[in-house]
């Protein structure tokens, strides 16, 4: 009894300990990881979260290419997705379903987390903002949003086109394994504001990039304020529904409801190859123009201070000789696209190693890219 007097004692003054240090969010983190038989975010665990529904209302399923699955994956590319712990192979090429396949009991209808392929999402509402005009500029000033912006150092110049660009220097260590570091406060926080508004900054932006969630996060704040409406509803007015997705899908959010917009929408596979067709499509589906082609272009243009490997949302590889650009969520989520073969590679899956040698991109994509050109092309 004194025992457990004692331990009951201890935890208490952990407890309190952990609140008053601001890290209250790890026993969140616990309770949805560790609690569910898991040791991190996983790409199934939008139901523990609060959430928006991203609704679809007229569904227009892919039309499958005449030789829809037909041909076999070679023993390479199913060993390296196996690997991998890959849930779903998706291959559109001519605007046609050509290749699909699940793994470990994943399904067409699987809604899967797609971690930061939301960023390139977020980017998306953020041209179709421009676009209506919404927001004024790409260059507009957050702090024209949020005020207080103009007393923090080196913030009060920080633009929107620097958050899409990742060329903030907001003082953001993306650190997804390090439970005290700013990605799991936004991830298991109750308050994005909290976890985002009281990061300081270290330099002034435009001069560096640095890829951070809590870039993106800050642009979906300002992308938000300028809709009034959740960026959820719309997305489904903007793209979800004009693109006939199959499913609804959800986007995790804090206590307050705005969405994580640097990660968590959970849709099918087949859903995010849309969105991967409408890039192929130059903004265009079914005879809409979805999306500005100038402002697409911006998505997919490397910036030098990148190295040429990032654009606005976009990763791109055009040192490779299939050149590509792609959505990339943490654990080998992927949307790519290749426009010289008309097609798109979806992936998803659980890859927790991912290794990333191609100047800071993972060798996964540039072997999905040439592999499936060879089988496909």
């Amino acid at each position: 009894m004194i025992l457990l007097f004692y331990f009951s004692a201890f935890i208490i003054a952990v407890a309190t300990l952990m609140y008053l240090l601001g890290y209250a969010y790890l026993f969140n983190g616990i309770s949805k990881t560790y609690f569910k038989g898991k040791t991190s975010a996983h790409i199934d665990d939008g139901k523990f979260f609060t959430r928006n529904v991203i609704t679809t209302k007229s569904p227009k399923p892919w039309g499958k290419a005449n030789n829809y699955n037909k041909t076999d994956l070679p023993k390479n590319i199913v060993d390296d997705l196996i690997h991998s712990d890959t849930a779903s192979f998706l291959v559109i090429k001519d605007g046609k379903l050509l290749h699909e396949q699940y793994w470990k009991g994943y399904h067409k209808n699987s809604l899967t987390n797609s971690f930061s392929m939301a960023k390139a999402v977020t980017v998306m509402l953020l041209g179709k903002a421009l676009e209506e005009g919404k927001i004024k500029n790409i260059n507009d000033k957050f702090s024209d949003y949020f005020a207080e912006f103009k007393a923090k150092p080196f913030a009060e110049n920080l633009t929107i086109k620097n958050l899409a660009q990742m060329e903030s220097g907001l003082d953001w260590d993306e650190d997804y394994k390090n439970p005290f570091r700013p990605n799991a406060k936004a991830y298991y926080g109750k308050s994005l504001i909290d976890a985002t508004f009281k990061r300081r900054f270290k330099e002034k932006p435009g001069e560096k990039f640095e890829y951070q969630s809590g870039s993106t996060q800050l642009l979906g704040f300002a992308v938000k304020k300028a809709i009034n409406q959740t960026l959820s509803s719309y997305l489904s007015e903007k793209f979800w529904i004009p693109l006939g997705m199959e499913q609804n899908a959800i986007w995790s959010t804090d206590q307050s409801s705005m969405e994580k917009t640097y990660c968590c929408i959970h849709a099918s596979s087949r859903d995010f190859a849309k969105l991967g067709q409408l890039f192929l499509n130059d903004g265009k589906y079914d005879g809409q123009q979805l999306l500005s082609v100038d402002f697409i272009n911006e998505m997919r243009n490397p910036t030098k201070k990148s190295n040429e490997i990032y654009g606005m949302g976009f990763w791109i590889n055009n040192d490779n000789p299939v050149k590509h650009y792609y959505f990339q969520g943490l654990q080998g989520q992927y949307i790519i696209m290749i426009p010289e073969y008309k097609m798109t590679i979806v992936r998803t899956g659980s890859y927790n190693n991912l290794p990333k040698t191609d100047r800071g991109r993972p060798d996964q994509v540039k072997f999905l890219v040439n592999e499936s050109v060879k089988l496909f092309g």
